[in-house]
């Protein structure tokens, strides 16, 4: 018997050992060829794809034209199902790899008829950019046969790779539209739901300007005076959890050649966004000859478009903050206003498909909001709102070169941040702002909609050096506050991180890349010090059985540091407090599908107006009056944390609480892969409402720092890899220099691969 089992136990293990061979085969077969030579029909000269040791491509051609199709070869090589999951993402196709479980989410997608937009523009650009993106498609699709096997993605799925065309780089676009923007007509659209159950002054209150703001020119918007509405009486009920929507933005700054040792301006630039594996953004280098002479520019691209997003051409360098200016209204419909049907197929892995029907009208597409009907007017929507203009910024040699082309440039608005090698540093709006001069963030009659809506807005406020040499965005409003009136409120941050670079910026002279690295990484809770200190005095009204708290938060060291548990405490604790405030709007809003998500980032001006003035009308009925209100809301900080972190304060350190975790997309759905394929874990080092920006999977998807002219001391930090496959070397190059805020530099380092593709007669 004994024999028997062993021969059974060394059977499994040997089918485990060949299990493991083979699958480590069928991967290893699918990584593409880093060396080598090829020919194409889509090229006119020859062209090399390069790379470093962390896998940063480096393209160089005779023309534009071929560099297009070396990024998308790289890209085809290192990020196709990426550029498949953007793709079908923001064309509601996801249901074709996934099945019924994406079914929600296309639906939501199809709403806004993506896939059809993008055809659409395609045939409207211009020759040289139909080229252009006809040469960068046939770079991905030859990328990826050059690989030569599916990769494992589609082996999991059961899919079909399903070659690129053209409108997907389009839908690539449309994609970071749908992951800026969303949240404005989401916003409006909760707005108009409050306005509706309980009055336009409750929008006002809960809406209210805050004490952080950081404009440029410092100008402020009109207080709030109104005072606190009435709430409706409040019947007893749990208190709820009020998700927060992520900021999808980014910081930018900079400072004019008068505060450098070179006389360059300098940039900052970390974009926030979700984090997985691979992480979203892409390293290249692009050289090519314009009119004979050299152009190279340098950053970061998007897999699935054939630009560099952010970067640099050496004689300028620039980066995005996301705008958030009003770029969406809901349009309220009468019975008079004409309404039809459209029928979208949303098809299946096994190739059936359900229908999804779309109301539509003359203003865009229609949802019910509290059962009445609205169509929403997006500039997204919009056939001006996607185009192949930014890649003119890799021309532009000053300032005022890249200002100009601001108000054409196709993507979601943008606080264009640039300076140039002459010591110049501007601010503008760039990407599609819509002609309408009326902003609203509640329901517009069919009978005020502006034809303008068809129009992109040409003229926009700019800043280009200020008198003190700095300038800076998070977010925040940036504009004046006579420009705030045009442009409105699509869903700003509070300010607070804004507020914080900015005074950053005035605390030094003189200025370095180590310099701007360390503020990018600066995690000190300004923004939390009154919640710290209201929350020790609730703590102290019990000193002694609140004691092991009170020592935490006198040693809380101000900051989202990884070993701080009063951090925690403080942090939990403000949304605890807003939770149990705001539960029973929650609660009604739910009813009606909606939700304070997208508002819940404007309720700090609120909430600290009903802590101090207690009316009685707020307070949830389950307490005895608002002490009682606050002191719950510790309690249920500590329930939770002990549910889930155990009761031992060491395991509440914001590090683990905060940690960074970024992982694959099918991690989750076979855990046994997941320590194979996401990135190490972190611990947490910042927060929202600072500029270090950090959350469980989000936070600055990059960090660029650069001076034009100057670019050897240049960074370019990413938190993860160049290649979307485990078993390449460049799967997780360059995280760990990330996590320890090292200065990854962002020119290309010895080239170690290349390849050499040259031209075939054309067919």
């Amino acid at each position: 018997m004994f024999k028997i089992i062993k021969w059974l136990v060394l059977a499994i293990v040997i089918l485990g050992l060949a299990a493991t061979a083979v699958i480590y085969g069928v991967l290893a077969i699918s990584l593409p060829a880093l060396d080598g030579k090829g020919r194409s029909h889509n090229i006119s000269q020859a062209v090399k794809i390069s790379r470093d040791q962390l896998g940063q491509a480096v393209i160089s051609a005779d023309n534009r034209i071929d560099a297009a199709y070396g990024l998308g070869f790289a890209h085809g090589q290192d990020r196709f199902f990426q550029m498949d999951l953007l793709r079908r993402n923001a064309a509601g196709e996801l249901s074709e790899l996934f099945g019924k479980a994406a079914i929600g989410l296309d639906k939501k997608m199809r709403f806004h008829q993506l896939r059809k937009r993008s055809a659409a523009i395609v045939e409207q650009l211009s020759q040289a950019d139909q080229a252009l993106l006809k040469s960068y498609t046939a770079g991905v699709n030859e990328g990826l046969a050059q690989v030569g096997f599916t990769s494992f993605e589609y082996l999991l799925t059961g899919a079909q790779q399903k070659p690129w065309r053209s409108e997907d780089s389009l839908l690539v676009i449309y994609s970071m539209y749908l992951d800026l923007q969303t949240a404005t007509f989401e916003r409006d659209q909760a707005l108009i739901q409050i306005a509706d159950i309980y009055g336009a002054e409750m929008v006002s209150f809960l809406t209210q300007p805050s004490q952080y703001q950081a404009a440029l020119d410092g100008s402020t918007l009109p207080p709030y005076t109104l005072g606190i509405p009435e709430f409706p009486k409040q019947t007893l009920q749990a208190i709820l959890n009020i998700d927060a929507n992520q900021e999808r933005g980014s910081n930018n700054w900079a400072v004019t050649g008068q505060l450098t040792t070179t006389g360059a301006g300098m940039l900052s630039d970390d974009m926030h966004l979700s984090m997985a594996v691979p992480v979203i953004w892409y390293r290249a280098q692009l050289n090519y000859l314009t009119s004979g002479k050299p152009s190279q520019v340098t950053g970061v691209s998007l897999p699935g478009a054939p630009a560099i997003v952010v970067g640099t051409n050496n004689k300028i360098a620039w980066g995005f903050t996301n705008g958030y200016l009003d770029t969406a209204d809901w349009i309220a419909l009468t019975e008079n206003d004409k309404t039809w049907q459209e029928v979208e197929h949303i098809t299946l892995p096994d190739g059936s498909f359900e229908q999804y029907q779309l109301t539509q009208s003359e203003f865009g597409p229609v949802r019910e909001i509290n059962g009445q009907p609205y169509a929403l007017s997006w500039v997204g929507h919009q056939p001006y709102a996607v185009d192949m203009d930014l890649l003119k910024l890799e021309h532009a040699t000053t300032v005022d070169d890249a200002l100009s082309l601001a108000a054409d440039v196709g993507i979601p608005v943008q606080n264009l941040m640039v300076v140039d090698s002459q010591g110049n540093a501007a601010w503008k709006n760039m990407g599609a702002i819509p002609g309408r001069i009326q902003p609203s963030e509640l329901a517009v009659p069919a009978s005020d909609y502006s034809t303008n809506w068809q129009q992109n807005e040409q003229q926009r406020p700019a800043l280009k050096n200020p008198i003190d040499g700095r300038l800076w965005t998070g977010n925040s409003r940036v504009v004046s506050a006579e420009d705030d009136l045009r442009f409105g409120n699509g869903g700003y941050a509070l300010g607070a991180r804004s507020s914080q670079i900015r005074d950053r910026l005035y605390e030094k002279k003189q200025f370095n890349e180590a310099d701007f690295n360390q503020l990018q990484h600066d995690n000190q809770a300004r923004f939390l010090q009154p919640w710290h200190s209201l929350l020790l005095k609730q703590l102290h009204k019990n000193s002694t059985a609140n004691q092991q708290y009170i020592t935490e938060l006198e040693n809380w060291q101000a900051c989202a540091c990884a070993t701080s548990v009063g951090y925690t405490l403080v942090r939990r604790y403000r949304d605890e407090v807003i939770n149990s405030v705001f539960s029973a709007m929650q609660a009604t809003l739910h009813t009606h599908d909606g939700s304070l998500k997208y508002v819940k980032r404007d309720l700090e001006p609120a909430i600290w107006q009903l802590i101090e003035q207690q009316p009685s009308s707020w307070l949830n009925p389950q307490f005895t009056d608002w002490d009682a209100q606050l002191s719950d809301s510790f309690s249920q900080v500590i329930s939770k944390l002990t549910a889930e972190f155990g009761s031992n304060l060491h395991a509440w350190q914001w590090g683990k609480v905060n940690e960074l975790v970024i992982e694959h997309p099918f991690a989750q759905q076979i855990p046994q892969l997941s320590k194979f394929l996401n990135m190490p874990t972190a611990a947490g080092f910042g927060d929202s409402y600072m500029p270090a920006v950090q959350g469980r999977s989000f936070g600055a998807s990059q960090r660029f720092i650069a001076q034009p002219g100057y670019l050897e001391n240049a960074i370019m930090a990413i938190p993860g890899g160049q290649s979307g496959h485990p078993l390449s070397p460049f799967y997780r190059a360059g995280f760990d220099d990330y996590i320890a805020a090292k200065a990854t530099p962002l020119l290309p380092q010895t080239l170690i691969h290349e390849i050499t593709i040259v031209p075939l007669a054309p067919l």
